[in-house]
């Protein structure tokens, strides 16, 4: 294992300029990833608060308490609702004299206004769900009909799915690029010492002992890139961004927490070293011939 991980550092020397290019390209690589996947997630944070909004309004026939409190229930043990909050037939009409500027006088006026339910609706269900749903409530009986903002919650259906399509096609291709740039440097390293290959192969290595070393060449490729492209994704949006646009202190990280995306991004680069490496030397080593 000492010997591995001695010729891992000493490949890093050996191939000094293409390691270097190879570890400055895969911390580009990382980091236009981390913006993108930062607003990316922004984005679709705010499109599902804007989802959040859009709730159904269930308008009732004339019913009573009992009967109120039973529609209630039933709609309350629907898995796509949330919760729901009761608004009487004064409540109508005190919202629509608010709304209208309606006097008092006026209310005697709103007594058609029928009582409804507001439901809140979870944040994965898709268009579809929610159209089935509202035929389903249609057809209860009890319910006059329902009411809620379908031209929005379509608009936001498609621009949900157009984001994540875009932004996970540019993603893919960023890291095919970052492995085939480690795959390229592990090649040029494996082809410098082929002729030392040669005589291992002749002395009775295996292909994998062989393997191990430019392994861990790529993986220290990987794991300097991802060090640098995080301190450089904090920095950036911590402390240059806001100057630049006082608008990105209002982005959040993914889940709350910074560590999140930048332990992420550090993952991924290990990974992306690694396959680019087992990628590179597996097929280079196989191909040298004794």
């Amino acid at each position: 294992m000492s010997y591995l991980l001695k010729e891992g550092f000493a490949g890093l020397r050996r191939t000094k300029w293409a390691s270097m290019t190879s570890i400055f390209s895969l911390s580009l690589a990382l980091l236009l990833i981390g913006i993108l996947f930062r607003l990316s997630y922004n984005l679709y944070d705010r499109a599902l608060s804007l989802r959040d909004a859009v709730e159904l309004e269930v308008f009732l026939y004339d019913l009573d308490d009992q009967d109120i409190q039973s529609m209630e229930q039933a709609l309350l043990s629907l898995d796509e609702v949330q919760s729901s909050s009761f608004i009487s037939k004064d409540s109508a009409a005190s919202i629509m004299r608010a709304e209208f500027g309606l006097g008092v006088e006026d209310l005697v006026a709103l007594d058609f206004l029928p009582a409804s339910f507001k439901l809140s609706l979870g944040r994965d269900i898709p268009a579809e769900k929610i159209v089935e749903v509202v035929t389903e409530l249609e057809g209860w009986i009890g319910i006059e009909n329902v009411k809620y903002n379908a031209s929005l919650l379509q608009l936001l259906e498609t621009n949900l799915q157009t984001l994540t399509r875009i932004g996970t096609g540019i993603g893919l291709l960023v890291l095919l690029a970052a492995i085939l740039l480690v795959f390229n440097t592990i090649r040029l390293t494996v082809y410098a010492r082929r002729d030392v290959i040669k005589a291992m192969k002749l002395v009775g290595a295996t292909n994998g002992f062989i393997r191990a070393p430019f392994v861990i060449e790529g993986i220290l490729q990987g794991l300097i890139a991802g060090g640098i492209s995080a301190v450089v994704l904090h920095l950036s949006f911590e402390r240059l961004f806001p100057r630049l646009a006082p608008e990105f202190e209002l982005l959040v990280w993914p889940f709350g927490q910074w560590y999140y995306l930048i332990g992420a991004m550090v993952a991924l680069s290990i990974l992306m070293g690694w396959l680019g490496s087992r990628w590179a030397a597996g097929t280079f080593i196989r191909k040298t011939q004794l």
